[in-house]
């Protein structure tokens, strides 16, 4: 094993990478949980919509790997585990609520909010690596996560979810 002295920016982007490849794989397992507790049939859509989407994510980041000559592994990622684990909370103790979607789309732009700093770290390594294909599909995913992160900041205002819970 290498000393932390001999550790590269190519080992931190592929630690990062396994990372999100875990990640990626473990909101697939979460994202049909979420849109069945769903209420809302937009927020229920969306979380539908966002599960297509993260089976791309995983696709293109399979792409990453291959570009960089390695093969495509996770590395459990304790920071998603733990905003997954909040998301179950939520659904536990709010199902039936008023507040539930509320809760639900906080806990969709928690993992959003991560996907997207590990998106943009990676496409920005990526780019100093010389890996620019890789860079390019990075940024594509990126820029879906933000759309996701902004599609349900317009269901929590215009949908009413947050005006609801407020209500109650």
């Amino acid at each position: 094993m290498a000393k932390a002295s001999e550790k590269t920016l190519d080992d931190l982007f592929l630690d990062t990478l396994k990372d999100i490849y875990y990640a990626e794989r473990q909101i697939v397992k979460a994202l049909p949980k979420m849109a069945k507790a769903a209420q809302d049939p937009a927020l229920k859509a969306g979380f539908e919509k966002h599960l297509a989407e993260t089976e791309v994510h995983i696709d293109r980041l399979q792409q990453v790997f291959e570009i960089i000559g390695k093969p495509a592994r996770g590395k459990t990622c304790d920071a998603i585990l733990g905003i997954i684990e909040e998301g179950k909370s939520i659904i536990e103790d709010y199902s039936g609520t008023v507040s539930l979607d509320a809760g639900l789309i906080a806990a969709g732009q928690a993992v959003e909010h991560y996907e997207m700093a590990r998106y943009g770290t990676l496409r920005t390594w990526a780019n100093r690596l010389g890996h620019k294909d890789a860079a390019d599909l990075l940024q594509t995913t990126l820029l879906e996560e933000r759309a996701t992160d902004q599609s349900l900041t317009k269901l929590a205002e215009a949908g009413g979810d947050n005006q609801k819970a407020a209500a109650a």
